[in-house]
C-alpha cells in the first residue's frame, strides 16, 4: 500500500495521540523491565485523551508558525495515519518523537521520513533518546549516523533509554 509522508493539519490531532499510544503498546511491553499493557496506558494513554489531543493541536500549530524550529511529517496509509516523526530545534536538533505502526514497518518509510528530517535540520548536530531494548530502532538510527553516548535515563522509573547523537557536516554523505 501506498504510504504519503506529508505536513500534519490541524484535524490530524485527534489521530496522533491514538497513533502514538498504539506504537507504545506495539513496541514497548517488556517483561524484564516491568512494562506491559497497563502501564503503558497508565504512562501514555493520556496521549489519546482531551489532554493529548490538545497538546497535539498546540503543536502542529506551532509547526505552522515556526517551521524553522519545529518539524513534524506523518505518515498516511490512504486516510489513515500510520506514523509520524516530529523534531525541534534549540541549541541542537533533537529528534522525537517518531513512530511508526508494525503494518507500516519494512517498507521503506522510515527512511524516507528520515530523509525529511535530515534535510531540514541541515548540519546541525542532532540527539535523541532511544528505548534500550528497542534493537530495531537502535540500528535504524545507527544507519542514518547516531551513536550512542553512554547516557542513560530510566523514564517513569521503568523503561530504560538511551542518548544518541549525530554530528552532521555538510557532505557526510549520510541520510
Amino acid at each position: 500500500m501506498a504510504h504519503v509522508i506529508e505536513a500534519p493539519r490541524a484535524e490530524d490531532a485527534e489521530s496522533l495521540g491514538p497513533v502514538q499510544l498504539r506504537a507504545w503498546l506495539q513496541t514497548y511491553p517488556n517483561e524484564e523491565a516491568g512494562i506491559d499493557e497497563k502501564w503503558i496506558r497508565e504512562h501514555r494513554g493520556s496521549s489519546a485523551a482531551a489532554e493529548g489531543i490538545a497538546q497535539w493541536r498546540d503543536f502542529i500549530a506551532a509547526v505552522e508558525e515556526r517551521p524553522d524550529l519545529l518539524f513534524c511529517r506523518v505518515v498516511r496509509s490512504s486516510a489513515e495515519i500510520v506514523g509520524f516523526l516530529c523534531g525541534r530545534r534549540d541549541d541542537v536538533v533533537t529528534l522525537g518523537p517518531m513512530y511508526l505502526l508494525n503494518e507500516a514497518q519494512g517498507e521503506g518509510v522510515g527512511g524516507r521520513m528520515m530523509s525529511e528530517f535530515l534535510a531540514w535540520a541541515g548540519s546541525a548536530p542532532m540527539r535523541l533518546w532511544v528505548t534500550e531494548y528497542n534493537e530495531r530502532a537502535v540500528r535504524f538510527y545507527e544507519r542514518y549516523g547516531f551513536r550512542a553516548t553512554g547516557e542513560r535515563e530510566i523514564w517513569r522509573g521503568r523503561l530504560p533509554n538511551v542518548r544518541m547523537t549525530r554530528n552532521s557536516t555538510p557532505g557526510d554523505g549520510l541520510g
